[in-house]
């Protein structure tokens, strides 16, 4: 059984470009990009307290995402790469989140859906990222980062297994994998994550 599908429409070149173009600014993004994702996992400990068999994972992503955000601060402080004063909106995700169920359960399978995209997503930018460094020590970071996101797209599938059948986890899973790549399509380009 495969826990996620890849996404179905690559990144386009020119994305790359970009990031290369203006690496300060994508690890500023990048650096937020961390911490949303360790505040998304923690967020659903506390929403859904009663899904106990996937508890102790959320923490351990929350955790993991949590020391991602230290180690892309610390290439930052290394850099002389300021952290920013605010946060911007993040128009990839917020385009998927208004794409939600509104019941509680379809909306929490949703969640986990659109996080196992978002993850699996970040692993393929995450491989491009490492692929176009010319610091080893920075292609070595990324590589890592690369994994551990593919890693958990397959994990937030997974506990979607516990709560929902087969058919119903997968057949959503690919109406997700295409709307993801609809709204990719349909954004600018910049250096930045998504």
């Amino acid at each position: 059984m495969k826990l996620n599908i890849d996404v179905a429409s690559a990144s386009k070149p020119e994305w790359i470009e970009a990031v290369m173009a203006d690496f300060d600014s994508f690890l500023q993004d990048h650096l937020d990009c961390e911490r949303k994702a360790s505040a998304t996992a923690m967020s659903m400990v506390a929403k859904y307290p009663d899904r106990d068999k996937i508890i102790p994972e959320l923490i351990e992503i929350g955790i993991e995402e949590l020391e991602h955000f230290q180690q892309v601060y610390q290439v930052m402080a290394s850099k002389g790469i300021p952290m920013v004063h605010s946060i911007g909106e993040d128009p990839y995700v917020k385009a998927l989140i208004k794409l939600c169920h509104s019941g509680r359960n379809e909306r929490f399978l949703d969640r986990l859906l659109i996080a196992s995209v978002v993850e699996t997503r970040g692993a393929e930018r995450f491989k491009l990222v490492a692929n176009a460094q010319t610091d080893p020590d920075l292609a070595k970071f990324y590589k890592t980062l690369w994994v551990s996101e593919a890693k958990h797209g397959h994990v937030y599938v997974k506990m979607a297994l516990n709560y929902f059948d087969e058919e119903t986890v997968y057949k959503r899973l690919n109406w997700w994998i295409e709307k993801e790549a609809e709204i990719l399509d349909s954004l600018e380009i910049r250096a930045a994550l998504h």
